[in-house]
């Protein structure tokens, strides 16, 4: 791959989130089984069923290529091309009705994401990112916005209860630092954050399928995503990620979670 991705794998791409969407929105809002995987967290037929549409499709259309997807594993992980699928990422959010949720959908080329979309089928919202292109909202160029200190800084996370043991000393260490801490918005607020509406996400605990979309769309935006040691994020990073609007308060939240 040379360092712009195609249009046809953007094609590809949206093509997926569209099928998934056509799964997803019947069933928001409706009765809907609720099953508990090993781990408690919780699954629906519409997380299966949008995952097995959007792997049909990558192997019609890529045959060679692998897959990773939160509900059915990974298949030819080694490949150069692996894509890498959450057909709902905020399944809690989906199932009580709230629209903060979103499927994500990225492409990794020898293990480095290069391609991303984060969609939101109720809202009808839909960031795309990929090297070579600048980050789109629903087809308009989406912006960073800056934030020189840390006090200033929103901060987003998922869930405080994501951190764990002395990842959880470090992110209280942050979180104590910055003008707001808020939590619940999943994927959604890593798009948040490329639009240019707040400044900081800080996770931990995050499988592959969680955060290798959401990295295109903040560099594409102009933003910094990395793991918590400043090295680049691959399908094999440690589920820690810091994302930042603006490279000061990235340098400043990573020297605050290592105690520095």
């Amino acid at each position: 791959m040379d360092d712009t991705v195609s249009a046809w794998y953007l094609d590809l791409a949206e093509k997926l989130v569209d099928a998934s969407g056509e799964i997803i929105r019947p069933a928001f809002r409706g009765p809907i089984a609720v099953d508990r995987k090993a781990d408690q967290s919780p699954v629906t037929v519409a997380d299966r069923e949008a995952e097995r549409v959007m792997r049909e499709l990558i192997a019609a259309a890529c045959p060679d290529h692998g897959i990773i997807g939160e509900e059915f594993g990974a298949m030819r992980p080694e490949a150069d091309y692996v894509w890498v699928l959450d057909p709902i990422d905020g399944t809690k959010s989906f199932i009580t009705g709230k629209p903060l949720f979103g499927t994500l959908v990225a492409l990794a080329y020898r293990g480095r994401p290069v391609l991303g979309v984060i969609d939101q089928p109720v809202l009808h919202e839909r960031w795309i990112g990929a090297k070579g292109h600048a980050t789109t909202f629903n087809g308009t160029e989406a912006r960073v916005r800056p934030c020189e200190a840390i006090g200033d800084a929103m901060l987003h996370a998922t869930d405080p209860a994501m951190f764990k043991g002395d990842d959880a000393e470090a992110f209280e260490r942050l979180s104590r630092q910055v003008c707001y801490p808020l939590y619940g918005s999943d994927c959604y607020a890593y798009g948040l954050l490329a639009s240019g509406y707040t400044d900081l996400v800080v996770e931990a605990s995050l499988g592959t399928y969680d955060y290798c979309a959401l990295v295109p769309v903040v560099e594409g935006a102009g933003g910094v995503m990395t793991d918590w040691s400043g090295e680049a994020l691959t399908i094999s990073s440690d589920g820690r990620v810091i994302a930042a609007g603006d490279a000061r308060i990235h340098q400043a939240a990573q020297a605050l979670l290592a105690g520095s």
